[in-house]
């Protein structure tokens, strides 16, 4: 879609001086629109603190039980959701806030028994998104699924760096930013790498030089290339670094497939 974008923002970014929301707030009065993709966490762990409810991770994928969803599904969809639709209407934005709940929009099956309620998503449904943009709105979404058709119809709990890949390669969008709280993909010395091809950055998966919260990012990046023409993964934390990635000025780490560009 012209001049759309999808933007993955986490709460290690959004710090007190943070100028992320402003920058969607700019672009939108410019006329490009974002679909806004967020994650959450931080907060969630400590609101299971709160309820007494212990945190387990397997593969970097949080273990989500029945007790541990009702949480997740009231912090991500809730909270954090609407803290952010608040604070952009705030700067003279114009926001809705939903989550891949809403309307079926991203349905997904069950990833693993031992994760417990945690998706994989299967398939996005664009109309609540499109209905949204029409009116003139920027969708801030949270990343929460509901279960395939034909299956149980549960609430699923989705990994927000796959859920924008899959959203941008659905909507085949102008660029997908993931706004991360490290200089972008580093090689082995530690030495941020500005550009990547796909096959590149899958090398470096494989190799182990990409890992951890990385990896998500970076398949994500590789799911969208089928319809996007550039991804990125840049340093949130730097004022103003997604306008700067939009005018292709900022620092981080761009992949693309090869023979196309910025």
């Amino acid at each position: 879609m012209k001049k759309l974008i999808v933007v993955k923002i986490g709460g290690s970014t959004l710090g007190s001086n943070d100028t992320t929301l402003e920058d969607l707030v700019a672009l939108q009065q410019e006329g490009r629109t974002a679909v806004v993709v967020h994650g959450g966490g931080d907060v969630i762990t400590q609101w299971l603190s709160r309820q007494g409810i212990s945190t387990k991770f397997e593969k970097g994928l949080r273990v989500t039980d029945h007790e541990t969803l009702e949480v997740v599904v009231a912090v991500l969809a809730g909270v954090v959701n609407k803290e952010l639709v608040s604070a952009i209407q705030s700067l003279g934005g114009r926001a809705v806030g939903l989550s891949g709940i809403d309307g079926g929009f991203i349905e997904a099956r069950m990833k693993d028994a031992e994760l417990g309620y945690v998706g994989e998503v299967v398939k996005i449904n664009p109309e609540p998104i499109e209905a949204i943009l029409q009116g003139g709105y920027m969708p801030i979404v949270a990343p929460l699924a509901l279960e395939a058709k034909g299956e149980k119809g549960e609430k699923l709990n989705v990994n927000a760096d796959t859920a924008a890949g899959e959203i941008a390669a659905a909507l085949g969008v102008e660029r997908l930013i993931f706004l991360t709280d490290v200089p972008g993909i580093l090689d082995s010395s530690g030495k941020s790498l500005p550009r990547l091809s796909a096959d590149e950055a899958g090398s470096l998966m494989s190799s182990g030089v990409v890992s951890g919260g990385m990896i998500p990012k970076v398949e994500a990046c590789l799911r969208a290339l089928s319809t996007v023409a550039v991804t990125q993964i840049v340093d949130g934390r730097e004022a103003h670094a997604l306008l700067k990635a939009m005018a292709g000025k900022g620092s981080g780490t761009s992949i693309v497939l090869t023979g196309r560009g910025e």
